[in-house]
């Protein structure tokens, strides 16, 4: 428990401490940068602290920086992979101290334990090892969704800046050539004034 609060008040200072940093270097930009929505045409002005606010509200309560973003599909992904994990955690730590449990008591001198008359000393060990095992494995998968959330959320956000519209065009060029009787492959890049 101490190490997942540790673990959470890292990222969360880190990610707090991103914002403010983003925030003094950006102070000294007075001209404002604009994109166009090209179905509109309306101008929409562009807002460079909207990655680290995103992933600084997915840093603070997850799935917070996809509702900042306005990708709501991703939150049944973002609560399905986290509450995954931590269900296999809470049912390898049950395990684990179901087998630990019986342990203990036949080393205290007890022979009413579940497991007396199918598993031995040694199995109740190499179970308690397996269950202990998954469960450092979910934690670890619990921290890596986690971490995935709030990168999710950063590059979303990065992305929903970038000009989009339709002046701007990559396709890809087949050209036969006459004189060969081959044909070159290749990228035109098209961009309308």
């Amino acid at each position: 428990m101490k190490l997942k609060l540790l673990f959470f008040l890292c990222i969360s200072l880190f990610t707090f401490s991103k914002v403010f940093a983003q925030q003094d270097s950006l102070a000294l930009r007075t001209q404002s940068i604009a994109k166009v929505d090209s179905i509109q045409g309306n101008f929409k002005e562009y807002n460079p602290l909207a990655p680290a606010k995103a992933a600084f509200f997915s840093a603070i309560f997850p799935g917070l920086g996809q509702i900042y973003n306005g990708s709501y599909w991703k939150l049944p992904i973002v609560y399905g992979a986290l509450g995954t994990s931590v269900y296999f955690y809470i049912e390898n730590d049950k395990q684990y101290n179901r087998y630990r449990d019986a342990y203990k008591r036949r080393l205290a001198g007890y022979n009413d334990d579940e497991f007396q008359d199918r598993l031995d000393n040694d199995a109740l060990i190499n179970a308690q090892k397996h269950f202990r095992r998954n469960k450092e494995i979910s934690i670890l998968v619990t921290a890596a969704f986690y971490i995935l959330n709030i990168v999710d959320a950063n590059v979303d956000a990065h992305l929903q800046q970038f000009n989009v519209s339709n002046d701007l065009s990559m396709k890809p060029n087949f050209k036969y050539d006459q004189f060969t009787g081959r044909t070159n492959y290749g990228l035109s890049f098209n961009l309308n004034f």
